[in-house]
């Protein structure tokens, strides 16, 4: 899993020593994006791509991953589409009113935010749509879920900036039956990041009927198709439109939420998940070797 550790170069070592087929799923890690560009470079060089190609499969989680796979020389036959999955009984949790009077949130309606609290996961830029749209909307609270990734100080900042101390509130890390009642006490989840392979917060959300507003670089833009969301820009400004399209209509939040659910329960629950990686790694195991034939 992954693909920039130690830990897969030991047992690439291994695997290869013992002439043992492995298999690999980047899991949304193969684009290089931050501070380290230069080290993950040097890692492709000496290692990485020789893991990658050495692989007996390699597993996507998205169709956009698949791309970023195919560019490290890797054969389409070779790559298997096997997305997250996610236990609903994780999330049956609900309680509306303990969740809000735990967080002294009121009765208004709130929109969620939750992950850590970092660039990548663009929480700066949801706040400042929220700041656009804040006068039309001005029921709506705002709910950040999750632990500082480096950028807590500017978002508090931001948010004292455009007065905003008594709509916007930051909970903290919170797991468990918390979580599960976070979703469901939520109008809308909103995930503004900037780059992720496969956004496991959709398929949280979407299992408590929570609908999603989304960027398009989170994995899953096939929600808008089937209605159980919106896929926005990657901007301030994609996110306040599409804020302001989705809260126009309360009516059509349920609606949408309801979609979401069928979605994932239909497709992303373990059960079926597991299926197809036993019967991929049952294909591998009785070709006998570390390259599949097809």
């Amino acid at each position: 899993m992954g693909h920039w550790t130690v830990i897969n170069i030991l047992v690439y070592l291994f695997a290869r020593y013992y002439k043992k087929p492995y298999v690999i799923c980047p899991a949304g890690s193969l684009v290089i994006f931050g501070r380290s560009k230069i080290l993950k470079n040097l890692y492709n060089y000496l290692i990485g791509k020789r893991i990658m190609r050495k692989a007996a499969c390699v597993i996507a989680i998205t169709q956009d991953e698949v791309t970023q796979i195919k560019s490290y020389g890797i054969n389409a036959k070779r790559i298997f589409l096997i997305p997250n999955g996610i236990n609903p009984e994780n999330y049956s949790v609900k309680d509306n009113t303990s969740f809000r009077q735990e967080f002294n949130l009121g009765a208004d309606p709130f929109i969620l935010f939750f992950g850590g609290l970092r660039a990548i996961k663009g929480p700066d830029l949801l706040l400042k749509a929220f700041n656009n749209i804040k006068d039309e909307f001005s029921s709506y609270k705002l709910v950040f879920a999750g632990n500082d990734r480096g950028i807590l100080d500017e978002l508090k900042r931001l948010v004292r900036q455009f007065n905003l101390e008594k709509r916007v509130h930051f909970i903290g890390y919170v797991n468990g039956p918390t979580k599960s009642r976070a979703y469901h006490a939520a109008d809308l989840l909103v995930i503004p990041s900037r780059h992720e392979a496969m956004s496991i917060v959709v398929l949280e959300s979407g299992i408590t009927a929570t609908p999603v507003l989304a960027t398009d670089q989170c994995g899953l833009n096939e929600i808008a198709n089937l209605g159980g969301g919106l896929i926005v820009p990657v901007s301030v400004d994609g996110i306040e439109d599409g804020l302001r399209n989705i809260l126009s209509d309360p009516q059509q939040l349920n609606q949408m939420g309801q979609k979401l659910y069928r979605y994932v329960d239909e497709n992303f629950v373990w059960d079926a998940i597991i299926s197809r990686y036993l019967d991929l790694y049952n294909r591998i195991h009785a070709a006998g070797s570390s390259e599949m034939n097809y």
